[in-house]
């Protein structure tokens, strides 16, 4: 699989290789650098060892995950297992989220961009009114509407 150019950057982490495992929060891959992998050792460390919650992010994070090198090229070779897992099959999308990206089954990705494009619509919407309800609030009495 080509990895993109924009995702193999010092800046994440990942200029060498990605961490790739199956994702905590949705039905594919997600992939990294150095920089996703120290958000998600945080997040871990954060909980108290023992702890439910952190034993399941340990076993899903770090159990889970495989480091993969670059060729010259810049491809990866996925693991079939974790292929397998996320029900990859040849036709995929790489989907860039910031310090990481996520590996999906192109009909399934297609079929969750809308309804993850809707979402994001809400939550900008939801943000606009909350800041002009803000704004008023600051707004001395008599001045605007």
């Amino acid at each position: 699989l080509l990895i993109p150019q924009e995702f193999r950057t010092a800046d994440n982490g990942a200029e060498h290789g990605v961490f790739c495992f199956f994702s905590i929060e949705s039905d594919c891959l997600e992939a990294g650098g150095d920089k996703l992998m120290a958000e998600y050792v945080s997040m871990i460390e954060e909980l108290p060892f023992g702890d439910d919650l952190r034993t399941a992010l340990e076993e899903t994070f770090y159990a889970g995950q495989r480091p993969l090198a670059y060729d010259g090229g810049g491809r990866i070779t996925l693991p079939e297992g974790l292929c397998q897992e996320a029900g990859l099959g040849d036709d995929v999308v790489i989907v860039g989220l910031g310090s990481r990206f996520q590996i999906w089954d192109r009909a399934r990705w297609n079929a969750r961009r809308d309804e993850r494009r809707a979402l994001a619509r809400q939550a900008v919407r939801e943000r606009g009114e909350a800041g002009r309800l803000a704004l008023r609030a600051r707004r001395p009495q008599g001045e605007g509407a």
